[in-house]
């Protein structure tokens, strides 16, 4: 495995590996009109626009996984269905830790949404603490819609 900066030739697996892994994380568990914008299409834009802040882990020749770092955020974190299990999760998680410490943070922080059991579990595992509900504020067009979410926080 390679974890490398994303070039716009990647746009297209992150798309594709953050569109299915969203829905098994969200589906459920966020309002159904963040669902209904969330499309296929909407995947492929905003890949394309965050190839910036987005780094990705390469198995042989092959996308398979990808994290999203903004400030002290860690946004997105997705792996690719095949290759779930596999440590690339926790892997770009301490990538994403990485980049937060050096952009000179002491803490981490990331949503997930409320129901996504198995995210929160990863994440308590990788020594993230749970400190809370609140509403994330999720980018609809030129608006935002709360969606219920944990903070989880991380010293790094």
């Amino acid at each position: 495995m390679t974890v490398r900066p994303a070039a716009s030739g990647d746009a297209g697996a992150i798309a594709a590996i953050w569109y299915a892994g969203w829905r098994d994380g969200h589906l459920g568990h966020v309002p159904d009109a963040l669902v209904a914008v969330r499309t296929e299409e909407s995947f492929w834009t905003r890949a394309a626009e965050r190839i910036a802040d987005t780094t990705v882990a390469v198995v042989g020749e092959e996308v398979a996984g990808f994290v999203m770092v903004v400030g002290d955020e860690v946004e997105q974190v997705y792996v690719g269905s095949g290759h779930r299990g596999s440590g690339i999760a926790g892997t770009l998680l301490a990538e994403a830790e990485r980049q937060v410490r050096a952009g000179g943070h002491a803490e981490a922080w990331l949503a997930v949404a409320t129901g996504n059991a198995r995210a929160r579990r990863f994440y308590e595992r990788s020594g993230w603490t749970d400190a809370g509900a609140f509403d994330y504020p999720a980018a609809v067009g030129e608006t935002t819609l709360p969606v219920p979410c944990h903070r989880y926080v991380k010293q790094v």
